[in-house]
């Protein structure tokens, strides 16, 4: 049989709804509803399709919106004081600075001065620290999609052997952590890894977030298991395509998500349920 696909553009589409629900009850109770300022830095192209696309998800659900287009050359310290200035904003609940950032800018420095609480991509170290201690609080946006994907889709999780390719920090290394507290058993895999395959054979749970095309061969995929391919590349085409051999991968799988169409959206639907918690959590007494 072939997989059943995880379709990731409606799981969010009924999530917006939901939002949408708890946004029009906020506004009936007048309540103010939930604000995210989004920081973007340069004129990258993809970029700005991606902030552009978080604006009208907000503009859907509700939530007041506020885009920020910074020139490239800004300095450092310019970019913290805006920063700054939204951590101080109470009708600021969520702050995403929108990667990546231009070379003279230190990552690090700019994560670390996003307030913990409005930490809406949840990057910042505290954040990914409550996630390493089993307390998580604003998580990891693409870790999070992938998680409430098998949920909702309802995949068994707990006890199952999951094997994560790739270890970036913004989505190995805290995908490794959310399948470890759902009860997996979990392999994280690198470059530095020598028997990819031997791990993806095994696994009743295959995540690959590289972004190298056809990384993960279809017959290497256990029958029945389940892949979530989070890559995603370019060619000359403009084609989009996946780590893993979809074709030969759905001919095994149990469940497969697509590229695109299967994580992409998930990861900007929790943007926005980020930023509703930070909300109701930690600022709503504003």
């Amino acid at each position: 049989m072939p997989a059943q696909i995880i379709d990731g553009k409606a799981i969010a589409a009924s999530i917006r709804q939901e939002l949408r629900i708890e946004v029009e009850a906020l506004e009936k109770a007048n309540k103010r509803v939930p604000g995210l300022a989004v920081v973007l830095v340069g004129d990258d192209p993809a970029s700005s399709i991606y902030v552009k696309n978080k604006r009208r998800d907000c503009k859907e659900i509700g939530f007041k919106s506020e885009v920020v287009k910074l020139e490239k050359e800004i300095s450092q310290d310019k970019l913290l004081a805006k920063i700054a200035q939204f951590n101080d904003d109470p009708s600021i609940d969520g702050i995403l600075v929108q990667l990546p950032l231009p070379d003279h800018i230190d990552n690090l420095a700019i994560l670390e001065a996003i307030d913990p609480n409005k930490d809406v991509d949840g990057f910042h170290p505290y954040n990914v620290g409550r996630l390493v201690l089993r307390y998580p609080g604003l998580r990891p946006c693409t870790p999070m999609g992938v998680m409430q994907l098998l949920e909702r889709t309802g995949i068994p999780i707990m006890g199952k052997d999951a094997t994560v390719i790739g270890v970036s920090n913004h989505v190995g290394r805290p995908m490794a952590l959310e399948l470890l507290l759902a009860g997996c058993s979990v392999s994280a895999t690198h470059k530095f890894t020598s028997n990819v395959q031997e791990y993806v054979e095994y696994a009743d749970i295959v995540i690959s977030a590289v972004g190298i095309p056809g990384l993960i061969k279809g017959e290497w995929v256990k029958p029945g298991a389940t892949v979530i391919d989070v890559g995603i590349t370019r060619d000359e085409h403009g084609k989009l395509h996946g780590d893993v051999e979809f074709d030969e991968a759905s001919k095994r799988a149990g469940w497969i998500t697509p590229v695109p169409g299967g994580v992409g959206p998930m990861t900007r639907v929790c943007m926005l349920q980020n930023t509703l918690y930070a909300m109701t959590q930690f600022h709503s007494g504003d």
